[in-house]
């Protein structure tokens, strides 16, 4: 098991958002983290990566936690955020050669899945290109590229294809299939229910810092119900509760 959460109690301030949140991500395993806005799947995803502590109930990646051991934890995660998030003074060439020394990665072994990734993503020839210089979706495409290049078992990924156009879309999920292939789990939040559905092994439903259902694709459309209409109902019952 790569990640597990029980009984999660957390948030920003004292008062909890999330309440009692559990589910757990396998080796090899996909799972979609999805909700409305507000429901949680972002306070999550921060407890996930180490950015906000429990209140209570424990997060093990590969059966540490942050608490205990937290290099060992945080150098298990690669993540990609909803925003790119980057340097303004280090180009693209300086980002990656920030996340070799972070990780600890071999140079040569690291440089070569670098090179492979900004090739498939068009990047190749902007090594020493600036933030100032890339557009949202290559901002996006950077992320992705520092995060895949890593050996990280666990990836955790926060709305990836918002301001990706088709082709960088199937060469993510390309990527990520390939790192459900070598043992990876993942964790991807994302609104973009026709692809989750294809691509997502199992789904975890948050609607007012609460799981409200789980499970594989089968397992929550049982009743005849699409994937969009157990969402939407959930979001209604959200919205009448």
């Amino acid at each position: 098991m790569i990640l597990e959460i029980d009984d999660l109690v957390g948030g920003y301030s004292r008062v909890p958002v999330l309440k009692k949140v559990s589910f757990k991500v396998e080796e090899g395993q996909l799972v979609g983290l999805i909700g409305l806005n507000g429901a949680g799947k972002s306070t999550t995803i921060n407890h996930v990566i180490g950015l906000l502590h429990p209140f209570s109930g424990t997060i093990k990646v590969g059966g540490k936690q942050l608490k205990d051991d937290a290099e060992g934890y945080k150098a298990q995660i690669a993540y990609i955020p909803e925003t790119p998030i980057l340097y303004d003074e280090l180009t693209l060439r300086e980002h990656l050669a920030l996340t070799i020394r972070a990780y600890q990665m071999d140079e040569q072994a690291a440089w070569q899945r670098a090179q492979r990734l900004l090739k498939m993503f068009r990047l190749d020839n902007k090594l020493d290109w600036f933030p100032v210089d890339f557009s949202k979706g290559m901002r996006q495409k950077v992320m992705i590229v520092a995060a895949f290049m890593t050996e990280a078992k666990l990836l955790v990924v926060d709305e990836p294809f918002y301001g990706l156009d088709p082709l960088a879309v199937h060469d993510l999920l390309n990527l990520i299939q390939e790192k459900k292939e070598q043992g990876v789990g993942i964790l991807m939040s994302t609104h973009v229910l026709d692809t989750a559905q294809r691509y997502c092994d199992r789904f975890v439903l948050l609607a007012d810092g609460k799981v409200k259902t789980q499970g594989t694709l089968a397992e929550l459309t049982a009743g005849g119900q699409t994937l969009d209409e157990v969402y939407l109902n959930l979001a209604r019952d959200e919205q009448h509760g």
